[in-house]
């Protein structure tokens, strides 16, 4: 395979720069980047979109100043809000970037994901330090844009797949490195979502309501759309069941597959597949212009990498599960959400964010391995560990551990199953330095579809 300079960079920065600076906590002051926050400093933080995942992200953040908090729905950021009364409180987000730019030096975005890169773009031009939920952002051409702002301005950045600061997905690329179960040429990896529980599991059928209530007074609707075509509010949409359209998720793949393909993408050296195919359950056109399935296959196929061998991944969703490995008992099962690698000499299965109980099979070839000493550095494990890895790269200069330039290409890898979902029954062939699928003009539509007017990347 050609390995180009960007796939290179994603995994020295998680491999080995970001390693290094993974393993400390332990900064001194000789060690500071110039212009950097000083480790000993607290990083000033503001917050975009705090009523879901940013609640959690900025109690992990909490010793640090929390200066400004801004959210589209007062009532949905009430309890954040009272939680850090000393913050200024901001609805919309360009406001808060005209009036307060001055006062803080980082922002927590995590928005539903069609505004990620709208938002996440402001940031990162104004030299601020970006948290951002995953997936990084709706579609490709946001994803690269992102990656490479990031990179021209010199921000620190980290991407909200807290699996990636754990002990466990460092094992598993240890032992992967290690030929603990031989040469690997197939995964498999599924979710139980939407299916097995939220985002959207409440809803049989998913499809755009006729019904239009009033928006409630706390809502700014019109902000929560962003950059998305106009609809009338609908509480469908509104604080979770967004992932499930088209226009503002990015379905079960895209909400869980940075989690559960991220042991994978690491520990197999995977960046850019050369195809994606994807068997999708929808059975009406309207309803597929609108919604994801309720459940979906894809296939991505990645030629050789580094040494290793080409390799079949294949994801699975709404309680759709891989075959039984040979070899296992009548016993075996899948649990709701996970992913197994096929070796030559064994198989590798672990759970869902970052590899969560990762173990080998079978028990013999278990028992008669022995695990090489770490070679990866290792986050402090506790909780909020991956938001603090990120506070520390702000203020010593070094890259956390899923920076964009891990996260960037993960993503990519993800929101390319999103387009051949949308796209079923058709094989893509993808050029990653073009950005392009070379045969199919209908997906590359998908690539960087139009902004609503007003709305700009």
């Amino acid at each position: 395979m050609e390995t180009n300079d960007y796939t290179r960079r994603a995994f020295l920065a998680a491999a080995t720069t970001t390693a290094a600076a993974i393993a400390a906590n332990r900064v001194n002051a000789a060690e500071v980047v110039p212009g950097k926050t000083s480790p000993n400093e607290k990083l000033n933080i503001a917050a975009i979109g705090i009523g879901g995942m940013g609640g959690s992200n900025i109690k992990a953040c909490s010793g640090e100043n929390i200066v400004a908090l801004c959210d589209v729905d007062d009532a949905n950021a009430a309890k954040v809000f009272a939680d850090y009364p000393d913050a200024a409180r901001y609805k919309d987000f360009r406001k808060l970037f005209d009036e307060k730019a001055d006062a803080f030096d980082a922002v927590i975005l995590a928005t539903p994901d069609h505004t990620h890169a709208v938002i996440g773009m402001t940031a990162i031009r104004a030299g601020k330090h970006l948290y951002c939920q995953k997936p990084l952002a709706h579609n490709l051409h946001e994803v690269r844009t992102m990656t490479e702002a990031a990179r021209e301005h010199g921000v620190q950045t980290q991407m909200g797949n807290q699996g990636h600061s754990s002990e466990s997905i460092r094992k598993v690329c240890e032992w992967v490195w290690d030929g603990a179960i031989g040469p690997i040429r197939e995964v498999h990896a599924w979710s139980d979502r939407p299916v097995g529980g939220d985002p959207w599991s409440d809803f049989p059928i998913m499809r755009r309501p006729e019904e239009t209530p009033p928006v409630p007074e706390s809502l700014d609707w019109d902000l929560w759309l962003g950059p998305a075509a106009e609809r009338p509010y609908h509480p469908i949409y509104h604080p979770l069941t967004w992932r499930g359209f088209l226009d503002f998720g990015t379905g079960a793949l895209g909400d869980m597959g940075c989690h559960i393909l991220d042991p994978a993408f690491w520990a197999l050296k995977l960046g850019a597949p050369s195809s994606v195919q994807a068997t999708v359950s929808h059975n009406d056109p309207e309803v597929a212009k609108e919604c994801f399935p309720r459940a979906s296959i894809v296939r991505y196929e990645f030629p050789e990498r580094e040494g290793m061998p080409p390799l079949k991944l294949t994801w699975y969703d709404g309680r759709l599960k891989p075959p039984v490995p040979p070899g296992m008992d009548k016993n075996f099962e899948y649990a709701g959400n996970g992913a197994i690698f096929f070796g030559e000499r064994g198989y590798i299965m672990h759970g869902s964010h970052g590899a969560g109980g990762a173990y080998i099979l079978p028990r013999a070839v278990a028992r008669d391995y022995k695990a090489p000493e770490p070679t990866i550095p290792r986050v402090e494990s506790r909780e909020g560990a991956h938001e603090m890895d990120w506070v520390r790269a702000c203020k010593d200069g070094k890259p956390a551990s899923s920076s964009f330039d891990y996260g960037g290409p993960l993503t990519e890898m993800v929101l390319l199953g999103m387009a051949a979902i949308r796209t079923p029954d058709t094989r893509l062939e993808w050029d990653r330095d073009a950005l392009a699928f070379t045969n199919n003009k209908d997906a590359n539509a998908l690539i960087n579809p139009p902004y609503r007017a007003g709305w700009n990347l």
